[in-house]
Formats: structure tokens, C-alpha cells, sequence
């Protein structure tokens, strides 16, 4: 049943993205007069086919669903020549190169039209984030010496509203870029509101592109802390008598707000015997417990899962609010893509990334089992992802194209055909070579041992 809930939930993810990518360039083509000969979903023998329209376009399903092709009348194919004076003028190559860029960049604009209309309906019908409330920070943090206090929250940053840990990140990063200083409005859990100000000497020499909030001290608040699976009874949590369901309190005495804390404590014991004050069934005990000191890796366990997640806001808006939420949350996936996709080129993040079908099935079987929301959100990131691979600037792709007619702009006369041949066979072959690395890395993903369960805290004793 999983393989199959698998397969299905392939299917009809991308699936859908693919017609919607090729109906993109389908109706442009139309619109701009050119004569469309078949609309094909999957490549390869046709298994099923129909005609309709005043063109009577041809309607098929190929035997690999793995992408698709819209056919015109091209005069560079034989089989697709246009014949008749009437066909000639709706010939693909003798419209405008501006009519040409617009019909290749449909494809891909369909698929990020798309991605903002389900991340649009996904906000209005209620999307589940991070909330604005802050963890605890040292006092050495920019953001202690303006005044923030964890267990706060933000609402506001230089006067606009914020909801989200995203948003928060995202109007931080504006006031910061702006040279300006940064004034969040909070607000604290009895309702009594307050102003942190962080001036722009506070904000120089912060990295923009990397984890701009952790560099100010602020991050996501996280639940108390609360004991899961206890997968050895023989362990240090099992030895002391901890339970599923028993909430820490305490370490020694220093109050245990969150998870964070509770690993910063066991991890400085280096071994040493912890006396932890839990709760269970609404009153308090006290607990032994002497974390293993792992010399060979230098960790400190005590072998309990720690539940401990940030704070979930659910967000609603209204259509407008949300078409808008959606473009920008479009906007976001499609430059975390293509960040993503540079520092592979560059060598600083591993072609180990690099996924391909395989994956993509595996995620939208799981998906799909944990419920509507999940599934249509990882069919928006997809179709993003899909519309940023088809922009790359790689022959054979929507960009390569893009890019040729780029070129005839600027220069005013369409490259020489051997050397858009030449460069179709490299493109093809680094299309090859690309998707025989992702499979690989599917592969190897899947046949690799799972990793195991964060079952313990993992931090290592600060003599390392």
C-alpha cells in the first residue's frame, strides 16, 4: 500500500505541474499566432491520443511521464514544415524574437503562477508557521543590549507588523540593507508592550546572506522541555526512573526553559552526576541522572528523546493578503534554489544534493500520508523548482532558449545554426550526465542505513 500511495501521489504531483508548464507554453503560442500540433504529456510511444480545436491539435499521453513537449510548426523540423501560405504565417520561426522569448517563457511563468496560487490558498484556508516569540539570549547578544527578552514577542519591526519568525527575518533583513537602525516592537506574555532598538553600529559587519537573526541573538522560541522514547532502559535516563511524558523543570538548580538549555547543560557535565527536578502527573520529583561521556567523540548522552518545538502560529488571510503571501513565498523558494544550485556550481555545497525523481516520489508519498496541507504545500515547492531548473541558461531548456534569443536581440540576427546544434548535443549531455548524478544520489539515499533518532542531546563536553 506505501508503494503504491507512493506512486499515485508521484503521479499526481507532477503530473499536474507538467501539463501546467506546457499549457503555459500552449497558450501563448496561440495567442501569438503560431499553429500548435501536438500537446504531449510524457515523452516517448504514444499510449492514448485525440484531436480537438479548430487546429485539431493533437492530445497525447507518452509512455514517460517525466516531462512533456509542445510541437509547432517549425520550419528547422521536416516533419513539422509549414506547407500552405496560410500555414507560413503561423510558422514559429517567422514570428518576432519578443513573440518567441514570450512563448518559451510561459512554461516556466505557468509553473511560478501556479506555486503562488496554491501558497495563496494555502494561506487563506490557514498555514501553520513559526510564531515571533524569542528564546532566551546571553547578554553579550546585540539583541539583549537593545532590551529584547526571551520569551517575548516581536510584533512589529520598524513599524511594520509581523506574525512570523519569516516575516520577522524578512523585515529585519530590509531595515538592515536600508543602513538603518532596527526598532522591534514587543510585546510580553502579560500584555505590557515595549521598544528594542538596535542602532546601525549594532547591525555593521552582519552577513546578510547567512542567519542575520542568529547573529543578533534572536532565535525561535521552543517549547518546555518534555521526555520522549526512552530507547534503553539501561541507560542514564532509564537508570534514573525518567519517563514518556515527564517534563524538566530544572539542572542543578538553573531553570530548563526549552531543549537549547537542557543540551548546553548536559553537554558542559562532561559525565558529571545531574540532579534534574521534573514534573509528572502534576507535582515535582527529583531525579539522579549521569549522562555517558562518549570518550572516543567526546558527547555526553543521557539517551531520552527531547521534545522541545518552536511555537506554530496559524496564519489566515484574506485573498488579496494571500495571493500576495504566496508571490513572496514563491520568491523566497526561487532564490533559495538558485543560492542553492550556485554554491553547488562553486563546490561549496556537495552534487550529493543534488536530487532527482526518486526522491521527488519518496517526498510526495510522505507528504501525501501526513495530510492535504503538506501535500499541496511540497506541490508548490516543486513547481517553483521546477520553474527555476527550466530557466538555467543550459541548451535544450526553456533558459537555453532564452538565452539564444537573448543574443539575436542583442546582436539583431539569430545565431548560426551549427552552433545552436553544437551546443543542443552539450546540452543534452549535461542534461544526461545531471540526471544520472541525481539518480545515483537517489539511490544511494534510499539504500543507505536510516539515520538514527535524535534519542539523546549529542553535545559535546567543551574540553574538546
Amino acid at each position: 500500500m506505501t508503494l503504491f500511495t507512493t506512486i499515485l501521489a508521484f503521479l499526481c504531483s507532477l503530473g499536474p505541474l507538467i501539463i501546467f508548464h506546457e499549457l503555459g507554453h500552449y497558450t501563448v503560442a496561440r495567442l501569438c499566432g503560431v499553429k500548435v500540433l501536438r500537446f504531449s504529456l510524457g515523452f516517448g510511444k504514444v499510449i492514448w491520443s485525440r484531436r480537438f480545436g479548430p487546429d485539431q491539435t493533437e492530445w497525447v499521453i507518452s509512455m514517460l511521464p517525466l516531462g512533456g513537449y509542445v510541437r509547432m510548426l517549425d520550419d528547422r523540423d521536416p516533419g513539422t514544415r509549414a506547407l500552405s501560405e496560410a500555414d507560413q504565417a503561423r510558422e514559429y520561426t517567422r514570428k518576432s524574437v519578443w513573440q518567441r522569448i514570450a512563448i518559451v517563457a510561459a512554461g516556466p511563468v505557468a509553473n511560478f503562477l501556479l506555486a503562488i496560487a496554491v501558497f495563496g490558498g494555502l494561506y487563506m484556508v490557514g498555514m501553520d508557521e513559526i510564531g515571533t516569540r524569542v528564546r532566551s539570549m546571553e547578554a553579550s547578544t546585540p539583541a539583549y543590549q537593545a532590551g529584547l527578552r526571551g520569551g517575548d514577542r516581536i510584533v512589529a519591526v520598524n513599524g511594520a507588523p509581523v506574525a512570523t519568525y519569516a516575516e520577522l527575518r524578512w523585515e529585519t533583513l530590509k531595515a538592515v540593507l536600508d543602513k538603518g537602525g532596527v526598532r522591534f516592537d514587543v510585546a510580553q506574555q502579560g500584555g505590557a508592550r515595549y521598544s528594542a532598538t538596535l542602532p546601525p553600529a549594532a547591525l555593521a559587519g552582519k552577513n546578510v546572506e547567512g542567519e542575520l537573526l542568529g547573529e543578533l541573538g534572536i532565535s525561535t522560541f521552543l517549547s518546555p522541555v518534555t521526555i520522549g522514547k526512552i530507547p534503553d532502559p539501561a541507560g542514564p535516563a532509564g537508570r534514573a526512573g525518567m519517563q514518556p511524558g515527564d517534563r524538566v523543570l530544572s539542572i542543578d538548580g538553573q531553570a530548563v526553559p526549552d531543549g537549547s538549555v537542557l543540551m548546553k547543560l548536559v553537554g558542559q557535565s562532561c559525565g558529571r552526576t545531574l540532579e534534574f527536578v521534573i514534573e509528572r502527573g502534576g507535582g515535582s520529583l527529583s531525579l539522579t541522572v549521569t549522562p555517558e561521556l562518549n570518550k572516543a567523540t567526546n558527547i555526553s548522552r543521557i539517551n531520552a528523546q527531547i521534545i522541545s518545538s518552536p511555537e506554530m502560529v496559524k496564519v489566515t488571510l484574506g485573498p488579496l493578503d494571500a495571493i500576495g503571501a504566496g508571490a513572496a513565498t514563491t520568491w523566497q523558494q526561487s532564490v533559495m534554489s538558485l543560492k542553492m544550485i550556485g554554491k553547488m556550481v562553486t563546490g561549496q555545497v556537495s552534487l550529493a544534493n543534488l536530487t532527482g525523481v526518486v526522491t521527488i516520489a519518496d517526498y510526495a508519498g510522505k507528504t501525501a500520508r501526513l495530510g492535504p496541507i503538506e501535500f499541496l504545500s511540497f506541490i508548490a515547492v516543486v513547481s517553483v523548482s521546477l520553474g527555476v531548473m527550466n530557466l538555467l541558461p543550459i541548451p535544450v531548456l526553456d533558459g537555453g532558449l532564452l538565452l539564444y534569443y537573448s543574443l539575436e536581440v542583442l546582436t539583431g540576427r539569430p545565431l548560426p545554426g551549427r552552433i545552436v546544434e553544437l551546443a543542443q548535443y552539450a546540452g543534452m549531455a549535461l542534461l544526461v550526465m545531471l540526471m544520472g548524478l541525481a539518480l545515483f544520489n537517489d539511490v544511494n539515499r534510499l539504500t543507505q542505513p536510516a539515520p538514527t533518532p535524535p534519542a539523546n542531546t549529542y553535545i559535546r563536553c567543551p574540553n574538546d
